[in-house]
């Protein structure tokens, strides 16, 4: 690799943030509210409001918010959870939190999502609930997955980690869920820096979630620091600090009020990928499923036996380029914490052949035809086409 390669390194993903998020910061600051407040309050009406949920808690990660989905739908020690091995280890990592068992289940090899098959396959007589994920943004198909749940009275928790501005049958993500958690890491498309959301239709599960997010308190932080002489504190139950602050909520307003425009690009992004690859053997791209559209928070695609080299191969091709992509989802149940759990009596060979398979290839808002078609000319070139 040159010097001048290095120096013009495409990244695989970069946040789009500027001067309207640092003007909000800076209000922020002047007002001397800094942990959480007005501002997460705000953002949870308008993000609760954007995704069409009843209840929105803003809390300071993705993870955070699983484990308090997991605790206020009753989920604990003695109790299966069906979770795909296909996805971040957070998934799994918040049900060992409450002390129940991930149980993996397969996926679906053209979605990267569960199915109901999938999940029928893994059932066992613990199942008390189910976490499916819209991997990198693709909307799993919900609704033979609720009839199926609904039937054996299993709780649904949907992470949507990276599918803000998805669309499932018209409506956004997360809506049919009994439960659905959010990510605002800066790897997707609303970033906060760091933070994530619950949402859900339950008053009840919201309000004790607001509570053990502030080590359920009776008093919140807000109440307590704006009253002269506020009432005795008491903690209700043994709770968590899982806040956001003033701060991240500030940003993510700005963030949600472009979230259309973000969504609208990628989706340009993908469609030239898929342009200028067209034709190539041995290669498969992610793309919208029959029950909706994707925000293509990730753009990936399968290395196939057909093309002349393998996802390593194709992977080295491009570091040289100075394209930083990346492997596709690296299955749970290969990692060394989860080596020895119980994968149950279903078969994970869709999970495994997409992580071995997979890549990431380059997707941020401010990428221009002349990085897609570095992208593009360094693929076409591995595949031994022209352009």
């Amino acid at each position: 690799m040159t010097a001048e390669t290095v120096l013009a390194q495409l990244n695989v993903t970069k946040p789009w943030i500027g001067e309207e998020e640092a003007h909000a910061l800076a209000e922020v600051v002047a007002s001397g509210c800094l942990a959480q407040g007005p501002k997460v309050k705000q953002f949870e009406a308008d993000f609760g409001a954007a995704q069409g949920a009843r209840h929105a808690v803003a809390t300071s990660s993705c993870t955070t918010a699983l484990h308090l989905a997991l605790v206020v739908a009753g989920i604990g020690t003695g109790d299966d959870v069906i979770v795909p091995s296909l996805s971040f280890t957070a998934t799994a990592n918040a049900v060992t939190y409450v002390g129940a068992r991930p149980v993996f289940c397969d996926v679906d090899p053209a979605t990267g999502n569960v199915t109901a098959e999938a999940i029928r396959a893994a059932l066992t007589l613990d199942t008390r609930a189910v976490i499916v994920v819209d991997q990198g943004g693709v909307p799993v198909d919900l609704d033979p997955i609720r009839k199926l749940c609904d039937r054996h009275g299993i709780t649904i928790v949907e992470d949507a980690a990276c599918a803000v501005g998805s669309q499932y049958r018209g409506r956004p993500v997360g809506t049919g869920a009994d439960a659905t958690v959010w990510s605002f890491h800066p790897c997707n498309i609303l970033t906060t820096g760091e933070g994530g959301m619950l949402t859900t239709g339950r008053a009840d599960w919201a309000a004790r979630a607001r509570s053990l997010r502030e080590h359920s308190m009776s008093v919140s932080p807000t109440d307590r620091h704006g009253s002269a002489l506020p009432p005795p504190e008491v903690c209700l139950e043994i709770g968590f600090n899982y806040r956001m602050t003033d701060l991240q909520a500030a940003v993510g307003i700005v963030q949600l009020g472009r979230l259309a425009q973000v969504v609208e690009r990628r989706r340009e992004i993908a469609a030239q990928y898929v342009t200028g690859l067209r034709g190539l053997k041995g290669l498969r791209f992610v793309a919208d499923p029959l029950c909706g559209t994707t925000n293509f928070q990730s753009f990936w695609l399968e290395v196939l036996p057909g093309f002349p080299t393998d996802r390593e191969g194709l992977l080295a091709r491009l570091a040289d380029a100075g394209i930083s992509a990346t492997r596709g989802i690296t299955a749970a149940h290969r990692q060394p914490a989860y080596r020895w759990r119980d994968t149950g009596y279903a078969s994970l060979q869709n999970t495994e052949r997409l992580t071995d398979s997979t890549l990431i290839l380059p997707v941020f808002h401010e990428l221009d035809a002349a990085g897609i078609e570095r992208v593009v000319s360094c693929i076409r070139a591995a595949a031994g086409a022209r352009m």
